[in-house]
């Protein structure tokens, strides 16, 4: 169905009607409203360009939170009443033999002066103070342990550390100290109330809700005879019903009836009765109280099947119980409210639970059990054997007795004093012959041991005995003398690491409702960061109790940490030292330990030149290297301050002197580190990822072959450069020089040496030749001797041919006599230059021998 309207101005009911849908678009002006009904349960609304969609699962948070009774008629409610009511009976009625015993077991506390008239009046009505010992000590030593002076809270940062989770953690910290220390008056009585009741009962509750009262969260003590579970109940989440007895005036009830919480309905006046065991605890006590002209509420956490609620209809047409919170005047059966107790957006409908458990020491079903039940007969036989010593110690002091009736004393009925005498009538014989004292006995030493044997058997079953420090050694190790406050401690060890999970899950719920309830910013200024963040600090980070559950005590804590301390004095390179010693003085509960012992985050500090980060190190301050630093000019900065010889003997003095070259060799190598990273990423060509980035394995197989042949290639060019400079600092040493002088003219010797081989075989082949020549031309004139001889009869041609061989002749014994000339002229030039140099060396070799 489509139906288009031409206006002017946007329809009636757009910013109110139909406020609960979501809109899109903001121009209505000219434009036509087109209506589109796809599905018969929403409805899609277009004008203009003004788009609102109406979204039927959408959750009215004013409408879920609607006090169902309101609608409901009265025999639905009566009927209501009367079964859960019965449910609490048979609830109570599970509870009956924890519950005597329990009251049964106040007595021994001795809070109440017993004016005893059994076996005679003014008999001794003292009670044996182990039970009030072990419940003062309780706790006394859990208070100091899970409420410090600086608050019990501390922060735990959700995922992965950024300096913004950090940040957000300490406001967070600091809010909610702030919150339980300032703001919440309430919470530490409450708190140390909460620890008598556990200790005594064995169980104790703290209920965590908004106060609209108030305008802030509260936490609130709930003695365990007022929360009452069936028996079969495991813990309160999984319980089937949870019934908080509460006790109300008339103002407050008129309060609550016109705000709206409760039924305007009119209510009679309040039963002034009390059951027995309110009695019976109120007599325990010291207290007198037979009537209380308050209302008696039940305030019950159960599951029903209610079938006109929309919000559950599903669950009940397929009758399933769904949570409610039911609200019951116990005097009337008057039901005054009931509401859903789940998340508006908690499809599954899961139990919102308001209330947190503390236990003692669990036993078999729900309620746990407290000192009362478990040194309790230790208690009242102790009260037993003391009160026998007394009287047996009065009796023996002033004894009874018979004597006959003509007996008189002057003022007999009153004892006689110290130094008095008074006088008696004796009627016959002797006044010793008239009296006969009864034989009392003085008190047993029998007794007595057997006095001390169950104390000390109860304390120690209770964990309340005291550690005889006189039995251990002062030189016995740090780990004999923590083993033996372990097996000590050990019970209540367990006991406070219970309390210290059960803190955690109240302080959970705290922090919901203070991110939930609270402005967005902070009533005062925080340290770092925005006021403005206040909410999203809460999503980051989780809280905790600042309690250790694996220490019970402060002493425990110390030993623990001597024991560190020691184990880091034979490494001290591997611990945070700065970090140890601040935890060990907040161990020692000293106050502004972040001052005395100053830490930075690795986030927090800031690049410094060179010269700031070695009077750092001289100082004892943090260094850090960031990675675009000028690292070989950070490097040789240090290098050369650790080598000047003036710093160097001013520092050797200094105690310290071994923990600054420590702490400066380190920082060296963080900028050897970053320098090695910058080298390789210029072989490499491409920038590696930072340090911390996480990777896939894919780019991570990548990045690690790359980086093989950029760390092969550096490899290479670092081992060049090394031979290069070792090759130039071996050049500047005199005695190198010295020795390649040495090598130069042993060298020179050598070349000469082959010169005048040379020569020699030059010359030796230049006679070889002459010899040939000599002997060719010999025979050649000898052939022209005999040739003459024959051509004397020849013509003038003959002749000629004669004079020329005779020329010839004469040419080679001349070629002949300049070769050997030549050749001795060489060879006295090369004996002459051999004298020099020999001349010359003279001289350096005196010098060195």
């Amino acid at each position: 169905m489509a139906v288009d309207k031409a206006i002017n101005q946007a329809p009636l009911g757009l910013d109110g009607s139909l406020s609960s849908g979501v809109m899109r678009g903001v121009n209505t002006m000219d434009e036509g409203i087109e209506i589109e009904i796809e599905d018969p349960e929403s409805v899609s609304i277009r004008a203009g360009g003004t788009e609102i969609e109406i979204d039927p699962d959408e959750v009215d948070e004013d409408e879920f939170s609607e006090n169902l009774a309101e609608d409901m008629d009265d025999g639905q409610l009566a009927e209501l009443a009367g079964d859960l009511i019965g449910e609490f009976e048979e609830d109570i009625s599970a509870r009956k033999d924890w519950m005597q015993t329990y009251v049964d077991g106040l007595d021994l506390l001795g809070m109440k002066i017993d004016d005893r008239t059994e076996p005679w009046p003014g008999a001794c009505g003292i009670y044996h103070p182990m039970l009030s010992e072990a419940l003062v000590k309780f706790q006394a030593e859990t208070m100091m342990e899970t409420f410090p002076a600086a608050g019990p809270i501390k922060t735990e940062i959700i995922g992965k550390e950024t300096s913004e989770k950090k940040d957000a953690a300490r406001r967070v910290q600091d809010d909610m100290n702030y919150q339980l220390t300032d703001v919440m008056v309430e919470y530490r009585p409450e708190h140390e109330r909460m620890l008598w009741g556990l200790g005594l009962a064995g169980n104790a509750f703290k209920k965590v809700y908004y106060d609209p009262s108030l305008g802030r969260q509260t936490s609130m003590y709930v003695p365990a005879e007022d929360v009452v579970v069936p028996y079969g109940a495991s813990s309160l989440e999984v319980t089937e019903r949870v019934t908080h007895i509460m006790r109300k005036t008339p103002n407050e009830m008129a309060k609550l009836q016109a705000a709206g919480f409760y039924r305007d309905v009119e209510l009679e006046d309040p039963v002034n009765t009390m059951d027995e065991v309110e009695k019976a605890i109120a007599e325990k006590m010291g207290f007198r109280a037979s009537t209380d002209d308050r209302y008696k509420l039940l305030e019950m956490q159960v599951d029903l099947v209610l079938p006109d609620d929309k919000f559950a209809k599903e669950e009940s047409e397929a009758d399933i119980a769904v949570p409610y919170i039911v609200t019951i005047e116990k005097g009337t059966t008057t039901v005054l409210a009931i509401r859903r107790n789940w998340n508006p957006d908690d499809d599954l409908k899961k139990k919102r639970n308001h209330f947190v458990h503390y236990a003692y020491i669990p036993g078999f079903g729900f309620y746990a059990f407290g000192l009362i039940h478990l040194i309790g007969a230790f208690a009242k036989s102790g009260t037993s054997l003391i009160r026998q010593l007394v009287d047996a110690g009065t009796l023996s002091n002033l004894p009874g007795g018979f004597k006959t009736k003509g007996l008189r004393v002057k003022g007999d009925d009153t004892p006689i004093a110290p130094a008095e005498w008074r006088d008696v009538d004796v009627a016959s014989g002797t006044m010793r012959d008239n009296i006969m004292p009864l034989p009392y006995k003085e008190p047993s030493q029998v007794l007595y041991s057997l006095l001390n044997t169950i104390v000390e058997e109860g304390r120690r079953f209770a964990g309340a005995a005291d550690l005889q420090v006189s039995d251990m050694s002062a030189n016995a190790p740090v780990g004999t003398t923590l083993a033996i406050l372990e097996r000590t401690l050990k019970t209540m060890s367990a006991v406070q690491a219970r309390v210290h999970y059960s803190m955690k899950q109240e302080f959970r719920l705290l922090k919901g409702i203070i991110r939930d309830y609270t402005p967005d910013t902070y009533s005062y200024e925080p340290e770092e960061g925005s006021r403005k963040a206040k909410q999203s600090d809460y999503d980051m980070v989780t809280v905790i109790p600042v309690s250790d559950p694996n220490a019970a005590t402060m002493a425990q804590k110390i030993v623990q940490y001597q024991a560190v301390l020691q184990l880091a004095q034979g490494a001290p390179q591997i611990y945070d030292m700065p970090y140890l010693h601040r935890q060990m003085l907040d161990v020692l509960g000293i106050k502004n330990a972040q001052k005395l012992v100053p830490l930075k985050d690795d986030e927090d500090m800031k690049p410094r030149d060179p010269v700031s980060e070695n009077m750092d190190v001289i100082n004892g301050k943090p260094v850090k290297a960031f990675i675009y630093q000028d690292h070989e000019a950070h490097i040789t900065v240090h290098t050369t301050a650790m080598q000047d010889p003036k710093i160097a003997q001013l520092l050797g003095q200094n105690p310290n002197a071994q923990a600054m070259q420590a702490a400066m060799q380190a920082h060296i190598n963080e900028h050897l580190a970053f320098g090695y990273r910058k080298q390789i990423e210029e072989q490499a060509g491409v920038p590696l990822p930072p340090p911390d980035a996480e990777m896939t394995p894919d780019v991570e197989l990548q990045i690690s072959r790359l980086v093989a042949a950029a760390a092969q290639q550096l490899l290479q060019k670092n081992q060049a450069e090394a031979q290069q400079q070792q090759n130039e600092q071996t050049a500047q040493d005199p005695i190198i020089q010295m020795q390649q002088q040495e090598l130069e003219i042993k060298k020179g010797e050598l070349e000469l040496k082959k010169q005048k081989i040379a020569i020699d075989a030059a010359e030796k082949q230049d006679r070889l030749e002459l010899e040939e020549k000599r002997l060719a031309s010999q025979e050649e004139i000898a052939g022209m001797q005999i040739g003459a001889k024959l051509a004397t009869a020849k013509n003038a041609s003959d002749a000629q041919q004669q004079e020329a061989g005779l020329r010839m002749g004469m040419d080679v014994a001349k070629a002949e006599m300049d070769q050997t000339h030549r050749a001795n002229e060489a060879q006295r030039n090369a004996e002459m230059q051999l004298m020099q140099m020999q001349n010359k060396n003279t001289p350096q070799e005196q010098t060195e021998e």
